[in-house]
């Protein structure tokens, strides 16, 4: 399952399409792209790739709905995003992985950028299905950010529900949806203060401050997407551009 794209002068071409990866393209005021799955979700030794090549471009990409990640006895599902850009701007907003009871998902993000390019990414991780409490395997992450073919952050960890559960107990800590965002723009460090001003003091940067990073939780869905609209809506401000309609509820 697969589905590889370029966008090169704002024009789209696709390069590969493995059912049962699907996606939507819109053309109106920027490209907009959903992308989608025809199946359930991800089921073990399922081994999803999305390629994505931006040159003189600009995109916002999002997911048509939640992924979902099915039980395993033994095989991690994997989930592989590799993303190319030059010149080129990209905002990525994903809806909430899900992971099932007794899932397994491995998950590689590799964002390869020139110091001109700019880029907003965010990820959604919930306690799985409303009745389940972080009752799955193993999330195992690794995801590697690049600048100038430098490596500027490289995320490599793994985690079970059991140690979630055990530190969301210790904190006495009543959330559990985390925000991760992930921003590139040529103006970090005000940018950084721009956040902090606004009540966002969980970010901060990498090592030669290319890229800043945050994690932000809560109890309620409705209440994190609002707050990861209102980040990427300061991040497209910093850039002159308009409010943008994802057209989902």
């Amino acid at each position: 399952m697969s589905i590889s794209f370029e966008l090169k002068n704002d024009t789209f071409s696709l390069k590969k399409l493995n059912l049962p990866s699907r996606y939507f393209y819109f053309q109106e005021k920027e490209n907009y792209i959903k992308l989608l799955s025809i199946g359930e979700g991800i089921f073990p030794k399922d081994r999803i790739k999305t390629k994505i090549v931006l040159e003189n471009s600009n995109l916002v990409l999002t997911t048509e709905s939640a992924t979902k990640v099915y039980a395993s006895k033994k095989e991690f599902g994997i989930n592989s995003v590799n993303i190319s850009l030059k010149n080129s701007n990209l905002e990525v907003l994903n809806d909430e992985l899900i992971l099932f009871k007794d899932s397994k998902l491995l998950q590689f993000l590799n964002i390869k950028t020139d110091e001109s390019s700019t880029f907003f990414y965010s990820d959604i991780l919930t306690q799985g299905r409303s009745y389940e409490h972080f009752d799955f395997q193993n999330l195992v992450v690794r995801n590697k950010f690049y600048t100038q073919n430098t490596l500027e952050y490289f995320e490599n960890f793994e985690v079970n529900g059991d140690e979630l559960k055990n530190y969301i107990k210790r904190h006495e800590d009543a959330n559990y949806i985390y925000l991760k965002c992930y921003i590139k723009l040529d103006k970090n460090v005000e940018f950084l203060d721009k956040l902090y001003k606004k009540g966002f003091a969980s970010f901060g940067y990498t090592k030669t401050k290319k890229i800043i990073i945050g994690t932000i939780s809560s109890k309620n869905m409705d209440e994190i997407k609002k707050i990861q609209k209102e980040i990427w809506t300061l991040y497209r401000s910093e850039l002159n551009k308009e409010k943008f309609d994802l057209g989902k509820q």
